[in-house]
């Protein structure tokens, strides 16, 4: 440590020279224009980029020595060259708002919670148990940005909404580039002079101003997040692919010995069991009742996963610092894959423990929250995959409650559907999602119970025969995922057993695993994930209220997947638009159609983001082992996490199938249509029309019929997701191997048909 004579010499030296005196940013770019020069010029010369010099010009950034002695240099020059005219006097309120300083209350008392302690090295979700010394209080709700209402279906882009929280006034998350500058959201940029990984560690920790606020009062704050792009990684020493290199191809992290991760250890920084990889947490142990943990996120080490992101990789910095923000506020910080997220969005919920007082002590200790999961407990038998520890010599069966994988037997079809011109394919909006709603699920451990009442509000597994249940031929089961009568006795979901009693058959369990704790976990998960996509919809242009007109609906949804998939060819696109009857938006002129297009891309991605946060995350509640060397019977990592509770999963899928099997019930009773084939949320249908209308059953006023496919932008409503010639559908019944048209109604082509 230095001394206080050290430390006071150094500041003397910098008074006495200060170093370069820049001019204000509005005569940096005056001067600049007068000799002549564009951006991309002074950025060649000066070896730096064009947004540097945008930044320096804007006063969003300052330049770095050496580059800072040689601008001020260029400056000097160019200010004798053309001298400044006297400037007229301004009022203050003639100064544009966007030029006036933001000021940002800060908070210097951190507030304590029952989670500020949690160890980093543990990756899953599961906060720590140490007590805190009082309990934690209501965080301010962060403000979240809200769609521009337009009555155009394509809505301009809304200005960025600062991020006021006044213990993180940068917001969630930062994109690293290689010249030190960091974007932020909001369009806000921030100097990062780090050169090596501890230093960018060090500096995302204690001056970045990056970070987001719990979203429970027991829960804990979400450390930064410091995305590197390839040229910032490159800058940092880490090599630029993890493939090429056969130690880390396997484990897709770097190997313990590697120079990059000795040096953090050197600086005494750690990394959790996860290891450095395309997400790696670094963390040191907690100081003073705060954590000292930062999220990295490795581009060019494919962080960001082509099925949830899209292209998003592929951003300029400032367009992916746009979309992960817009992430972050709406449903949390990325801190890995999707699943990951999803699984941590649910813990950060509904954290496991919260303050409660001692009574013999009158302290605060840690104790269980309720209506979360609060501790690992042991699955069932019957509901761990195959290679888990219990699994190993049960012989009585598994569950399988899975979604839909369905074709309907070609020779069921009728002459009638076989002339429609069309095959509809339509999707159900995160269909995992509205399952969720509302559903109980159980709390605590099994219970084995023989020959127990069925009671549809106790969440658990049961063995019963549902066999002697008829079932149409052109309607898949409702018992199985691949639609097929079950043949006997088999394990079943309460939501699945629950559905049988509905449709007026008794049941009678033979046996079952019960719940005796339960509760709606999911509800916090639901509400949060439904108004991030409802949201998402709405700046896409979409009509979200409840008694939209459906062909409105329709016709935005037509805008928004030519805009979102429209390449640089804006004729063509022009061609399709006017093609849909949408002439309005052909209209534009080219800037704001190319800039629209953007948009709707950008929009897309964090559209998919939060499905695939949805999808996966309930995915991630049965994790399975991974790795080349396990073996079965082995237990894994994933089961030491209070969220590793496969029957959570089982009951969220075996409700939106039975879902999706009520709407398909409800349609052939309304006007004797079957579906073609199902594929998870999915379900194909024969139609006179290219649109969902030609075939579903309406209202006399002209709506679709409530209880079937009702068309819309919310959770569980439809949407069109593709259209083929029936003839091609036929043909893919008719095959020896018939083709699911379900999974193939967005017209892939023949090689991937054929699987070539």
């Amino acid at each position: 440590m230095p001394t206080q004579d050290e430390l006071f010499a150094a500041v003397d030296a910098l008074l006495n020279d200060p170093g370069p005196q820049l001019p204000e940013p509005t005569e940096r770019a005056r001067l600049r224009e007068a000799a002549g020069v564009t951006q991309a010029r002074l950025a060649q010369v000066l070896k730096s980029t064009v947004q540097s010099v945008k930044n320096w010009e804007a006063g969003r950034s300052e330049p770095r020595p050496p580059r800072l002695e040689a601008y001020a240099r260029l400056l000097e020059g160019w200010a004798q060259q053309h001298p400044a005219p006297a400037p007229a006097a301004r009022t203050v309120e003639e100064i544009p708002a966007a030029f006036a300083p933001a000021t940002t209350p800060t908070n210097t008392e951190p507030e304590p919670t029952t989670d500020n302690t949690a160890n980093p090295n543990d990756d899953s979700p599961r906060p720590d148990r140490n007590p805190p010394e009082k309990p934690a209080q209501q965080p301010q709700p962060q403000p979240q940005p809200q769609p521009q209402p337009q009555p155009q279906p394509l809505r301009p882009a809304a200005r960025p909404t600062p991020h006021c929280d006044a213990q993180y006034p940068h917001g969630p998350l930062a994109v690293l580039d290689d010249d030190g500058t960091a974007y932020a959201v909001g369009g806000l940029l921030l100097e990062c002079p780090a050169t090596t990984l501890a230093q960018l560690v060090t500096w995302a920790l204690t001056e970045s101003g990056l970070g987001t606020t719990r979203l429970h009062r027991n829960g804990k704050d979400s450390d930064p997040l410091i995305v590197l792009t390839a040229a910032a990684a490159l800058k940092l020493g880490l090599p630029p692919t993890l493939d090429d290199d056969p130690a880390t191809r396997r484990t897709q992290r770097l190997p313990d010995d590697h120079k990059i991760v000795k040096a953090l250890a050197r600086s005494k920084w750690q990394l959790t069991r996860r290891g450095f990889g395309p997400w790696a947490r670094i963390y040191k142990p907690v100081k003073d009742g705060r954590r000292q943990c930062v999220q990295l996120a490795v581009l060019p080490w494919r962080a960001l996963d082509t099925r949830a992101w899209g292209a998003a990789a592929d951003l300029p910095a400032p367009d992916l610092a746009r979309v992960l923000g817009v992430y972050a506020q709406r449903v949390i910080t990325p801190r890995g894959s999707s699943a990951t997220s999803g699984l941590e969005l649910m813990t950060a919920l509904r954290p496991p423990t919260r303050a409660v007082r001692d009574e013999e002590t009158g302290g605060w200790v840690s104790g269980p929250n309720p209506g979360a999961l609060t501790e690992v407990v042991q699955a069932a038998p019957p509901e761990v995959p195959p290679e888990h520890p219990a699994a190993q010599g049960w012989t009585g069966g598994f569950l399988d409650e899975e979604s839909y994988q369905w074709i309907r037997p070609v020779e069921t079809l009728s002459e009638a559907e076989m002339i429609e011109p069309f095959a509809v394919g339509i999707d159900i909006n995160t269909a995992y999602l509205a399952a969720a709603a509302r559903l109980n699920v159980g709390l605590s451990g099994p219970l084995h119970v023989t020959n127990p009442h069925f009671d549809k509000k106790t969440p658990g597994s049961w063995l019963v025969d549902l066999s002697h249940i008829p079932t149409d031929p052109r309607l898949p089961s409702p018992f199985t995922p691949t639609g097929t009568p079950p043949t006997g006795p088999a394990w079943y979901t309460t939501p699945t057993v629950a559905y049988a009693v509905e449709l007026g058959h008794d049941v009678h369990p033979i046996e079952a695993y019960l719940r005796e704790h339960s509760g709606a976990y999911l509800d916090p998960w639901h509400d949060r994930l439904r108004e991030a996509y409802v949201t998402t919809m709405t700046e896409a242009g979409i009509p979200t209220d409840k008694d939209t007109d459906e062909r409105a609906f329709l016709a935005a949804m037509t805008a928004h997947r030519l805009l979102k998939n429209a390449g640089t060819d804006l004729d063509a696109l022009r061609a399709a638009l006017a093609a849909e009857g949408l002439g309005h938006l052909a209209a534009m002129g080219d800037d704001q159609l190319a800039s629209a297009t953007w948009r709707h891309h950008q929009i897309a991605m964090v559209l998919s983001a939060v499905k695939s946060t949805v999808k996966f995350g309930i995915g991630k509640l049965r994790e399975r082992p991974q790795g080349l060397t396990y073996k079965p019977g082995e237990p894994w990592p994933a089961l030491e996490r209070e969220t590793w509770r496969p029957d959570i999963r089982a009951a969220v899928i075996a409700k939106a199938r039975v879902n999706m099997h009520r709407k398909m019930a409800n349609v052939a009773k309304a006007n004797g249509r079957y579906p073609l084939g199902v594929n998870n949320d999915c379900v194909v249908y024969a139609s006179p029309t290219t649109d969902p209308l030609g075939f579903l059953p309406l209202t006399g006023s002209g709506k679709v019929l409530p209880g079937t496919f009702r068309l819309g932008a919310t959770p569980g409503l439809a949407k069109v997701e593709g259209i083929q010639q029936m003839l091609t559908v036929v043909d893919w019944l008719e095959r020896e191997q018939p083709i699911n048209p379900a999974r193939h109604i967005k017209g892939y082509d023949s090689s991937t048909i054929e699987g070539k």
